[in-house]
C-alpha cells in the first residue's frame, strides 16, 4: 500500500499535472476519480472496498484546480483532457495488458469522465480498457440535451446556464469569485461556504447506515468535513482560473461527445449514473435520467438519502458488484 497526496507530473507542453494516487500500484485494477468543482485529487481515504480488492487509486487534479495548470488557450479542454490522461495512465501504468480501468467522477470532473469515455481509440489508448463508467450527479452535455438547464440549482444556472452564454469574457464567474474569494482564503473562513455549497446535511433515517459506513472505514466525526474545506481551500489557492472557465468548459462541445452517437465497441463499459432524489442541486433525477436513457448500457441508482455520505455509500455497493 502507497499514498502520496502531492505528486507533479511535467506533461509534454510544459504545463503541470498534480495528482496523488493510494492503494496497489502494481495492480490490473485502477480506479481514476475526477473531483467536482472546488476540490483537488485527494487519495488520502481508500475505500475499505478498494482496498480488499488491492485497486489502485488514481487522483489528478483537473486543470486549473490546485497545482494543475489551466489548459493551453490554443488547445480545445477535450483534447487537452484525452492527452493529459493518456500521459498520466501511462507514467503509472505503461504496460496496457489486461489492465481494467475504472473511471469515477462527481459533479463536473464528469465532464472530463464522459469524454475520455467516448474518446477515439487512437487519442486515448486506455480507452479499450475502460471496464466501467461511474458518474456521481453527472452533468449531461448541453450541446445534446436540449433542456439541460431546467435541471440546474439556481447557482449552476446563472454560472453555466443560459446566462453564462449571454455574459462574455466569464463575467459572471469573475463577478463570483470576487463574492467568494475571500471565503477561501484558509479553512477557518471556508467553512461556512463549504458546510452550505458542498456538502448535504444528513437527513432522518441515514443516521445509523453511515455510522456503520464510518466505522467499517475508520472515518472520525468531522474527518470528511475538513477534507472538503481543506480541499477547497487549495484548489483556488494558487490559481481560480479552474473555477473561472467552468461555463467555457462546460459549453465546449466536449469534442463532440454525444452518447446515443456511440458506437458498439465503446459502449460495451457498462455506465453507471448515481443521483439523488432530493430537490436540490443540479442534475438530481433531471440530468441522471436522460443520460441513462442515451447510453446504450447505462443503469440509474437513486439514492434516497440526501447526504454526501448516502452516495458514498451507494458508491461503496456499486464498487462491491464490479469487483465481485
Amino acid at each position: 500500500m502507497i499514498y502520496v497526496q502531492d505528486k507533479r507530473l511535467l506533461l509534454p507542453d510544459g504545463r503541470t499535472l498534480a495528482y496523488a494516487d493510494n492503494g496497489n500500484t502494481s495492480s490490473l485494477n485502477v480506479v481514476l476519480y475526477l473531483h467536482g468543482p472546488f476540490s483537488v485529487g485527494d487519495a488520502s481515504r481508500l475505500p475499505l472496498i478498494l482496498q480488499i480488492h488491492k485497486v489502485h487509486l488514481v487522483c489528478p487534479s483537473l486543470p486549473g484546480w490546485g497545482m494543475s495548470s489551466p489548459v493551453s488557450k490554443s488547445t480545445q479542454y477535450a483534447s487537452s483532457i484525452v492527452s493529459d490522461m493518456s500521459f498520466l495512465l501511462n507514467h503509472l501504468h505503461p504496460e496496457r495488458y489486461n489492465l481494467k480501468l475504472h473511471i469515477c467522477a462527481h459533479s463536473f470532473g464528469c465532464v472530463a469522465a464522459q469524454i475520455l469515455y467516448g474518446a477515439p481509440y487512437i487519442s486515448f489508448p486506455y480507452g479499450r480498457c475502460i471496464a466501467a463508467l461511474i458518474l456521481l450527479d453527472p452533468l449531461s452535455p448541453p450541446h445534446c440535451h436540449q433542456d439541460y438547464w431546467k435541471f440546474l440549482s439556481w447557482q449552476s444556472y446563472f454560472l453555466a446556464g443560459p446566462p453564462s452564454r449571454v455574459f462574455p469574457f466569464s463575467f459572471l464567474t469573475v463577478v463570483a469569485k470576487y463574492a467568494i474569494g475571500n471565503k477561501l482564503q484558509c479553512p477557518a473562513t471556508a467553512e461556512s461556504f463549504v458546510r452550505r455549497i458542498l456538502i448535504t446535511p444528513v437527513g432522518e433515517g441515514e443516521t445509523e447506515d453511515i455510522v456503520h459506513w464510518k466505522e467499517d472505514n475508520g472515518i472520525s466525526d468531522g474527518d470528511y468535513e475538513r477534507a472538503l474545506i481543506r480541499n477547497a481551500v487549495y484548489s483556488v489557492a494558487s490559481t481560480w482560473q479552474g473555477f473561472l472557465e467552468l461555463p467555457q468548459i462546460y459549453h465546449s462541445g466536449w469534442g463532440g461527445f454525444c452518447p446515443d452517437l456511440l458506437d458498439d465497441e465503446h459502449s460495451r463499459p457498462p455506465v453507471t449514473v448515481i443521483t439523488s432524489n432530493s430537490g436540490g442541486g443540479h442534475t438530481l433525477a433531471g440530468m441522471g435520467s436522460w443520460l441513462v436513457g442515451r447510453y446504450k448500457n447505462a443503469t440509474l441508482r437513486i439514492v434516497e438519502g440526501r447526504s454526501n455520505f448516502s452516495l458514498l455509500l451507494c458508491l461503496d455497493n456499486v464498487w462491491r458488484e464490479v469487483f465481485s
